[in-house]
């Protein structure tokens, strides 16, 4: 594998610790700025929206451009946003910061995974994403509890101070390993990539995202009052058992990417699957704590092992735009985030007990498989109308036979 996959993971390392790490610093920042933490809470919502508008804007407007340039450009918007939100001086300018820290984010993974799959053979392009994906898992396992660590004895502003450099250290790594480039203007205008996302594969495969994660989101979000109420965990463990998740879907990522190697679609339907069963033994799993710290870590690695997969085939199913599909799909996953907490949300608010969102998430993730059924019916229909496809049919007499275009 090109060693520039690594420029690719740290700079996706320093997005995963900004997105996750004010989840963490929410009761820090609440006080200093002298606002509810439910009102802090927007701040989050404000890098999500950041990347839902950023990824497929952003991916079409440096279409044209040398990919280098445009990764590297990223990460300086990237690295803005987050001093800019280590300055801000009250709640508004905090929350303007996080919208422009969010705007690369989709973006950077999009054009960075089309980069990825260029610098490798066909049979390893799955792997590649899988690399790359790998700074952002990682950001669970050491990126957010270090960040949020330092923000509890820094200060909350340290923490985006730190990001900042984490996002410096990507920039150099990007210019020294990223090969150059030649800037991009495809015969193909604006107007007709974006008529390549019109595609109904594509949507499928968007579709497919935003439903598997969105399973996944609608656990993890209550997943602290999981591990305390049912399991019994005390408060200070979390942050621990919230590294396993990290080290399980960091295991996901990476055997779903050797997987989807071999088998995409089979690799995707086995991930969802997996998904399904983990999230529908919550109930019972999170009874007792060793089976908790195991549902933990299965819950990551399940989730992820569709990550490469899926942006995989929403970049095959969109050849035309690969960029803009992939960056899509970024906001289909942030999409799937704000969806997935929101429908986890109602079945606490329903009163149907602190693991009731796991089960909302097992129908989320049967909605995905289904999708994902439907777009694999589509595919063999579209592949079985081809232009050129040949069938032999009988004639009248037994002996012969003649193809038959169709």
């Amino acid at each position: 594998m090109p060693l520039a996959l690594l420029a690719l993971a740290v700079g996706a390392f320093g997005l995963g610790t900004t997105e996750f790490v004010m989840m963490g610093l929410l009761p820090d920042v609440a006080s200093d700025l002298g606002i509810s933490i439910p009102t802090a809470g927007h701040l989050v919502s404000a890098y999500a929206l950041g990347v839902v508008i950023g990824a497929p804007l952003l991916a079409a407007v440096t279409a044209r451009m040398s990919r280098r340039k445009v990764l590297i450009g990223l990460m300086g918007l990237f690295v803005a946003g987050n001093a800019l939100s280590a300055l801000a001086p009250g709640e508004h300018w905090l929350l303007a910061a996080r919208f422009l820290s969010g705007l690369p984010h989709g973006a950077f993974f999009g054009v960075g995974a089309v980069v990825a799959t260029g610098m490798v053979a066909p049979e390893r392009k799955a792997r590649s994403v899988s690399l790359m994906f790998l700074g952002l898992t990682l950001a669970n396992i050491a990126g957010v509890p270090v960040a949020t660590l330092m923000g509890q004895h820094l200060g909350w502003r340290a923490t985006f101070l730190g990001v900042s450099a984490i996002g410096l250290a990507a920039i150099a790594s990007l210019a020294l390993l990223i090969p150059h480039d030649h800037a991009h203007a495809p015969a193909v205008g604006l107007r007709r990539e974006l008529v390549a996302l019109k595609s109904v594969p594509v949507w499928l495969a968007l579709g497919t995202t935003v439903a598997g994660f969105g399973a996944l989101f609608s656990a993890y979000s209550y997943i602290t009052p999981m591990l305390t109420d049912s399991a019994g965990y005390a408060d200070s463990s979390v942050t621990l058992l919230l590294a396993l998740f990290g080290v399980g879907a960091t295991a996901g990522n990476l055997v779903g990417g050797r997987l989807a190697d071999h088998s995409l679609r089979g690799t995707l339907f086995g991930g969802l699957t997996s998904l399904i069963v983990v999230l529908a033994l919550f109930p019972v799993l999170m009874s007792a704590q060793w089976s908790a710290a195991v549902a933990v870590v299965l819950l990551g690695t399940a989730a992820f092992v569709t990550g490469s997969p899926l942006q995989l085939m929403v970049m095959e199913k969109a050849s035309a735009a690969p960029s803009l599909a992939s960056s899509a799909n970024q906001a289909a996953f942030n999409l799937a985030n704000a969806g997935g907490a929101w429908i986890g949300g109602l079945a606490l608010a329903a009163g149907l007990g602190a693991t009731s969102p796991a089960l909302t998430g097992a129908a989320l993730a049967v909605l995905g498989l289904g999708v994902a059924a439907v777009a694999a019916v589509v595919d063999r229909r579209r592949v079985d109308m081809s232009p050129g496809r040949e069938r032999v049919v009988a004639t009248h007499l037994p002996e012969q036979a003649e193809a038959v275009r169709y």
